[in-house]
């Protein structure tokens, strides 16, 4: 028989790391790989999760999906259906959509900021036509969206926010 190149897999003794830089550095890896792992668990379930670490400077790290008090309201009543799940992603999807048309601005806005002043006169004519789409309108009535989103979510907090603060009912067997 063949004898081994490497040790393999060996038990790690766990114990305190004394140097600084070091302690802080294992957190920071340990830190991104829970994100990433509590990430890939909502990306492939769709569920709930809440991480609060604190570092070794007593510096606090938390990742929370969807929010914070959904994830705590979740935690106390957990046989109870999510039900605005449905309205949080179609706001949610509303919020990526309305993203997408501000980075189609921005790098548009980017453009004529860089832009030199050799441009001729037709590239700059097409730039702001495409600006000149954004009409009056569109934007009060993205206004009007946004502020009825706020207040929506403003009355769910309060509910929350009110519903949190009574205890929790005692399971009955």
């Amino acid at each position: 028989m063949a004898e081994k190149k490497t040790l393999g897999r060996q038990k790690i003794s766990i114990v305190k790391i004394e140097n600084e830089d070091a302690q802080y550095t294992a957190f920071s890896k340990h830190r991104s790989t829970l994100y990433k792992k509590a990430s890939e668990l909502v990306g492939k379930y769709d569920v709930d999760v809440g991480i609060t670490l604190f570092s070794p400077t007593d510096k606090p790290y938390s990742f929370f999906h969807p929010t914070m008090n959904a994830v705590v309201n979740r935690f106390l009543s957990p046989n109870t259906q999510a039900s605005n799940r449905i309205a949080t992603a179609n706001f949610q999807n509303k919020v990526k959509e309305l993203k997408v048309e501000f980075d189609k601005i921005d790098i548009i806005e980017r453009g004529l900021s860089n832009s030199k002043s050799g441009m001729d006169e037709t590239d700059m004519k097409k730039k702001w036509e495409s600006i000149m789409k954004f009409n009056e309108e569109k934007v009060n009535e993205l206004e009007l969206w946004l502020n009825s989103v706020d207040f929506e979510l403003t009355a769910q907090l309060e509910n929350n926010v009110s519903s949190s603060t009574q205890a929790p009912p005692e399971n009955v067997d």
